[in-house]
C-alpha cells in the first residue's frame, strides 16, 4: 500500500511539474535559394559565391545537428531569412509542434521560435529608425501545465552602430515588460550585441559610447544598479523592476558565446525576471545556464563558423555564435542561498559577485605589498587582491578585516572597500604561503596568489620556462626587458585579465634580468 501511494505521488509530480530547457542560437545567416533582392551579396543564390543547393543543404544539415543535439524544448533563433526556413527546420524536427517568425519588410533577416511548448500568442514589437533597418522584437506567450509565461526574442543592432541604437531597443523592451504584473514570469533572450558587462567595456570605445557610458543591457534593463550587478541575493529585495543576467552563473573564464580577435564576448544573453525566483509558478533552476559547446563547434581553438573565403562559400562550418541554454521548472524549488559554512574565509568572496552585507575575514596575512596595493591570504585558504586601498596594511602582518564590497575587474577578483578591525601579530614565515611554478596557471583557484622563483626567457610579452609559457605584465613599462632576455622572477602576482592568465610584475626588486 505504501509503495503504491509512493508511485502514485511520483506520477502526479511528473504530470504536474515539468522542466523546460530554453535555448537561444544565432545561426549566422540562414538564407534560402530564392532571390528576394534583400539578401546579403554573398547569399544571392546560384551566383559566383556558390550559395547553391549543395552549400544550402550543408548549412541546414549543420543547423539541424546542433538543434537535435541540444534537444531544447524552446529554441529562439536569430538571423533567419524568412518563415519558410523556420517551417523547413520545424518539418525536419517533428518534436517542435509550434513555431513563429517575424521580420521587417525589406530586411535581410528576422528571428523566430521553434517550440515543443504551446504558443498561445505571437506578437511583433516594432523598433524602427529613420536611417537604418534592423529587426523587430518577437514576443511569444507560452503555456505549460496551465502556467503562462512570455519570452522576448531579440536581435539588437550590431556594434557597427553606436549605443544609442541599442538604448532604443532596451527602452522599447523595458516598456513592454514593465506593463506586466510584478509576479509574471518572462525571459529576455537573444543576440543583444551587448556584453553582460557592457557598462564596464563601453568606456574604452569612443565610437560606441555615444551615451555617456549608459548602456541598454545594463542601466536600461536594470541588470545593474549603481554599477553593481543584480544577483541572486537581491533580485527580490527592491520594488524597482530588475533583471538577472544568467552569465553571472558561470566563472569569468567560461563567459563567452563568440570569440573576436582572441577576445571572449557575450552578445547572446538570457536575462530573467524577478518572478522566476519567487517560487510561485515557473522558476529558474539555479546554475543551470550553460553554453552548448561540443567539440565539433570548434576548429583550431576558434568557433567553427560558416566558412566563406574570398566571398565564396566553402560548404563547411556552423555559426560564429555558440548556443546558450537554461532550465526552468514548474515544480516548487528552493532558490535561496544557503549560508556558507566557511563564511569567514577569503574563498567565500570568490563565490559572490557583490556583497549585500559585510563579511568579516579573520587572520588575513599580507603576503605582498606594493605602494597602496596588497595581497592578503589566509592559511589553508585563498589569496585576494586589494587595489589602491591598502595604505594602512603592512607586509607580513596579520589582520582581522570587515570586507564591505568586492568587484571583478575583467576577471580579477578584488576587495574594493574594507575596514581594519584588529591588527594582529607579525607572521615571520609568511613567504612560505607563496606558490611555485609547478602549479597549473590556468586553474583559477590560484588567482591572486604570489608565485616565486621562476627562471625563463622573455619573448613577445611571454615568459618561456620548463616547456611552459605565461604572459607577463609590467606595471612599470620601463621594467620590461628586451626579447630574448633571461629573467628570474623572485615574486609576482598571478593575475587575470579578460580571458587570460598573466604574471604581474610590480617592482624592480621582484625580478633579476641577465
Amino acid at each position: 500500500m505504501i509503495k503504491a501511494l509512493f508511485l502514485l505521488s511520483l506520477l502526479l509530480v511528473q504530470l504536474y511539474s515539468k522542466n523546460i530547457t530554453i535555448c537561444s542560437y544565432n545561426v549566422e545567416n540562414l538564407f534560402d535559394l530564392e532571390n528576394d533582392k534583400s539578401e546579403y551579396k554573398e547569399y544571392k543564390p546560384n551566383e559566383k559565391s556558390k550559395w547553391n543547393k549543395k552549400t544550402f543543404d550543408i548549412k541546414v544539415s549543420n543547423i539541424l545537428k546542433v538543434l537535435n543535439d541540444m534537444n531544447c524544448d524552446i529554441v529562439a533563433l536569430q538571423e533567419i531569412e524568412n518563415e519558410k526556413l523556420i517551417k523547413l527546420l520545424q518539418k525536419k524536427l517533428p518534436k517542435y509542434a509550434y513555431s513563429s517568425f517575424s521580420k521587417f519588410k525589406n530586411a535581410s533577416v528576422g528571428l523566430g521560435f521553434l517550440s515543443a511548448i504551446k504558443i498561445v500568442e505571437n506578437k511583433t514589437i516594432d523598433v524602427k529608425f529613420s536611417d537604418k533597418l534592423f529587426r523587430p522584437i518577437l514576443e511569444n506567450t507560452f503555456v505549460v501545465n496551465n502556467i503562462e509565461f512570455k519570452i522576448f526574442n531579440n536581435h539588437w543592432p550590431s556594434k557597427k552602430s553606436n549605443e544609442s541604437y541599442r538604448i532604443k531597443y532596451a527602452k522599447t523592451l523595458f516598456d513592454s515588460v514593465n506593463e506586466l504584473p510584478r509576479d509574471y514570469d518572462y525571459i529576455l533572450l537573444g543576440d543583444f550585441n551587448s556584453n553582460y558587462n557592457e557598462f564596464e567595456t563601453i568606456k574604452y570605445d569612443e565610437k560606441l559610447n555615444s551615451t555617456n557610458g549608459i548602456t541598454g543591457i545594463n542601466q536600461v534593463l536594470n541588470t545593474t544598479l549603481d554599477k553593481k550587478y543584480i544577483t541572486y541575493d537581491d533580485i527580490l529585495r527592491r520594488d524597482k523592476r530588475e533583471h538577472y543576467n544568467l552569465w553571472l552563473d558561470l566563472e569569468y573564464k567560461d563567459r563567452f558565446s563568440t570569440i573576436f580577435r582572441n577576445n571572449y564576448n557575450t552578445p547572446d544573453n538570457i536575462i530573467v525576471s524577478p518572478a522566476l525566483f519567487d517560487n510561485k509558478k515557473m522558476s529558474y533552476v539555479k546554475n543551470s545556464f550553460k553554453i552548448f559547446k561540443p567539440d565539433y563547434l570548434f576548429k583550431n581553438k576558434n568557433i567553427f563558423r560558416w566558412q566563406i573565403k574570398n566571398e565564396i562559400h566553402k560548404g563547411e562550418g556552423f555559426s560564429d555564435h555558440l548556443p546558450i541554454m537554461a532550465t526552468f521548472t514548474t515544480d516548487k524549488i528552493k532558490n535561496s542561498i544557503k549560508k556558507d559554512e566557511n563564511e569567514n574565509k577569503i574563498s567565500t568572496l570568490y563565490k559572490k559577485i557583490k556583497l549585500i552585507e559585510p563579511l568579516v575575514i579573520k587572520d588575513a596575512i599580507v603576503i605582498y605589498k606594493s605602494s597602496n596595493n596588497a595581497i592578503i591570504k589566509q592559511k589553508n585558504d585563498r589569496a585576494i587582491f586589494l587595489y589602491n586601498n591598502a595604505k594602512e596594511l603592512k607586509e607580513g602582518f596579520s589582520y582581522d578585516i570587515k570586507v564591505l564590497q568586492i568587484k571583478e575587474y575583467f576577471g580579477l577578483k578584488e576587495i574594493s572597500e574594507f575596514e581594519i578591525l584588529n591588527s594582529n601579530q607579525k607572521e615571520k614565515n609568511y613567504k612560505t604561503m607563496y606558490v611555485d611554478a609547478n602549479i597549473d596557471f590556468e586553474d583559477t583557484k590560484y588567482q591572486n596568489e604570489i608565485i616565486q622563483n621562476i627562471e625563463g626567457i622573455y619573448k613577445k610579452r611571454d615568459l618561456f620556462f620548463d616547456n611552459k609559457k605565461v604572459r607577463l605584465y609590467f606595471k612599470d613599462k620601463e621594467l620590461e626587458p628586451k626579447d630574448g632576455t633571461n629573467i628570474i622572477i623572485k615574486r609576482a602576482q598571478i593575475g587575470y585579465y579578460k580571458n587570460g592568465v598573466q604574471l604581474v610584475i610590480n617592482n624592480k626588486s621582484d625580478i633579476d634580468v641577465n
